[in-house]
């Protein structure tokens, strides 16, 4: 075999070297789940550089306004809560009967905030596979998923959330069924959707028949 040969051979492995290596990375994009595809909509490549988020979580209805605090440092786990009757610092890793209230109030409420990562970050659960649907509130296709909590996780075991999406897999409208019921239980918007830090939060959430919202403000993320 001469030089030109083995130059050529070498060449040819190189391309088609660089042909698999192309593929399997196109591949490894395509593999993506939806509700992977979700989170990382949202950010959630960049959740590890997290130091600390914090955010006012409000209700507001008619002449009523509720709203609580939170600061959360989610690598030591370590979360304080800010309301009009007290302050309450606690770590996640040590619930006792003293905290036990505090730490279902933040987990509804960060639930609201993170639910896109939640998809992932969640154990006992399963997602349905993706489908087309009419949304609840503005009546348009969008894409569907379901994700199902089973009877031994969490505060509200057995719950259903009904995640509506667009084509960028950024959610549009949600629906809550409490313990999987048929009925939805509560079926709201996601809007105005702000970047904190390349993380996006959805921070507005509406009902289409009432004076009601759940919204966030003070949302403040710190890196590493």
């Amino acid at each position: 075999m001469n030089k030109i040969s083995v130059i050529f051979g070498i060449l040819l492995l190189l391309s088609a070297c660089k042909s698999d290596q192309k593929k399997r990375t196109l591949d490894s994009k395509t593999m993506l789940t939806t509700a992977e595809k979700i989170a990382q909509a949202y950010g959630i490549l960049n959740w590890n550089n997290v130091n600390e988020i914090a955010f006012t979580f409000n209700v507001k209805s008619d002449s009523m306004h509720f709203k609580r605090s939170w600061i959360w440092n989610p690598k030591a786990n370590q979360v304080t809560l800010i309301s009009n009757k007290d302050t309450i610092q606690y770590n996640r890793t040590q619930l006792d009967s003293t905290n036990i209230n505090a730490d279902k109030a933040f987990i509804n409420d960060k639930y609201w905030l993170l639910a896109p990562f939640n998809l992932l970050w969640d154990e006992g659960t399963t997602i349905s596979n993706p489908t087309e649907e009419m949304s609840p509130i503005s009546n348009k296709i969008l894409n569907k998923i379901t994700l199902t909590y089973s009877n031994e996780v969490g505060y509200t075991p057995g719950d259903a959330y009904d995640f509506y999406y667009n084509n960028n897999y950024i959610i549009e409208e949600w629906a809550y069924r409490k313990e999987n019921a048929k009925i939805p239980t509560l079926i709201t918007t996601w809007e105005n959707n702000t970047k904190f830090n390349n993380i996006t939060l959805s921070l507005n959430h509406k009902k289409s028949d009432a004076n009601w919202e759940l919204f966030f403000t003070n949302v403040s993320i710190k890196l590493e």
